[in-house]
């Protein structure tokens, strides 16, 4: 019965927990994009090949959106997202120095910067150290392409970790990923350098801008949503998917809660079948002189801590299965998923509990009632 009790409760408390880490991840990794834009089209597939690195084949924003969005007053910086090779499965993204320390607020872990379109700054789990090279193969699956033999990179510095899947990035100046692929590298011929302003820009899968001000972020997005770009804030396509999952916790909760309800009735019968094989021992104690409540005192005491250890192992089980699940769950999307059980989990263990002591209460005030005679003969 313990066991019964134990499972029926680890279900919704794990759906809960698992629900709210996803959440809590996700909205993690969206942070350090205030504005993302990129060409017309899916806004959530914009934020997930750019905030979340899944590979997916996007249009590309046309260089003259780039060069005017690093122009805006209201944008503090702008950074290039681009894409299209990797190192042995590692994404290699092209970015501007800015986006390596979100513009002074996030200091690297190890070395520093890159200042040269040979250089790399690796992700937090990354498995190269400071001085390595390394050479980018083409396409965003391993082993999907050629190796770009003569465009090694060295690797400078490195991120702090971010729970994020931009650990497992390795971010290089967009002017080398913009010149091997033949795109020149965005400065006028002759012209070696990393980061903005880009002259020649060409195009990009989308661009990261950090607004001055939240009015700012309001006003680039207005102004760049047009015929050739689409501004979006990660946070409110997130809300939408969100929305999407909520509705589906909310049909894994209802089916909870039915679990719940199930395990209450079940908690009932089985504690009234069991009372009534004891009659004779309980009819003995009434013989001795145990009164009434004595009895019903030890049968609702004994079926308390049933199902006491039952919820409380429903807790640990349902905790520990939801970590396992936001493990693996994790480790897919790149996202770091922390789980521990709340206040609604902790409201269904309570219902649990209280719908199984009144439950059990029924069975028990009759057993503490019956004539003791009667069951004497049995």
């Amino acid at each position: 019965m313990a066991l019964l009790v134990a499972l029926g409760t680890a279900l919704g408390v794990g759906v809960g927990a698992l629900e709210r880490g996803l959440r809590r991840g996700a909205a993690r990794a969206a942070d350090p994009f205030d504005l993302v834009v990129g060409a017309p089209g899916s806004a959530t597939q914009l934020v997930l090949t750019s905030v979340y690195l899944q590979p997916d084949t996007v249009p590309l924003l046309p260089g003259s959106v780039l060069a005017r969005l690093q122009a805006e007053p209201g944008a503090a910086w702008v950074s290039p997202i681009g894409f299209g090779d990797q190192w042995r499965g590692h994404p290699v993204v092209g970015v501007a120095p800015a986006f390596l320390d979100l513009g002074g607020r996030r200091p690297l872990a190890e070395g520093r910067a890159f200042a040269e379109e040979s250089e790399a700054v690796a992700g937090a789990l990354v498995p190269l150290r400071l001085g390595d090279s390394v050479v980018p193969q083409h396409g965003q699956m391993h082993g999907g392409g050629a190796d770009h033999v003569d465009s090694p990179y060295n690797v400078v510095g490195r991120l702090p970790p971010t729970g994020t899947p931009w650990d497992r990035a390795i971010l290089v100046p967009i002017e080398s990923v913009w010149e091997i692929h033949g795109l020149g590298n965005g400065h006028p011929d002759g012209v070696e350098r990393v980061g903005p302003p880009w002259e020649q820009p060409a195009g990009v899968p989308a661009v990261v801008v950090k607004p001055r001000a939240i009015s700012d972020a309001y006003t680039l997005r207005g102004r760049y949503r047009t015929d050739g770009a689409m501004a979006v804030f990660p946070g409110e396509v997130l809300a939408g998917l969100f929305q999407v999952l909520g509705d589906v916790q909310s049909v894994l909760a209802a089916m909870a809660g039915a679990t719940a309800a199930l395990v209450v009735a079940s908690v009932f019968l089985a504690f009234a079948a069991l009372l009534a094989a004891r009659r004779r021992e309980f009819a003995v104690l009434r013989a001795l002189g145990a009164p009434p409540g004595f009895v019903l005192a030890v049968a609702w005491t004994e079926m308390a801590a049933v199902l006491g250890a039952g919820v409380l192992g429903g807790v640990l089980l349902g905790w520990a299965g939801a970590a396992a699940a936001a493990g693996v769950l994790g480790g897919a999307a790149g996202v770091a998923v922390a789980v521990a059980p709340g206040w609604p989990e902790a409201r269904l263990a309570l219902a649990v509990l209280g719908g199984g002591l009144l439950a059990a209460a029924v069975p028990a005030v009759v057993a503490g009632r019956r004539p003791a005679g009667e069951d004497l003969k049995r």
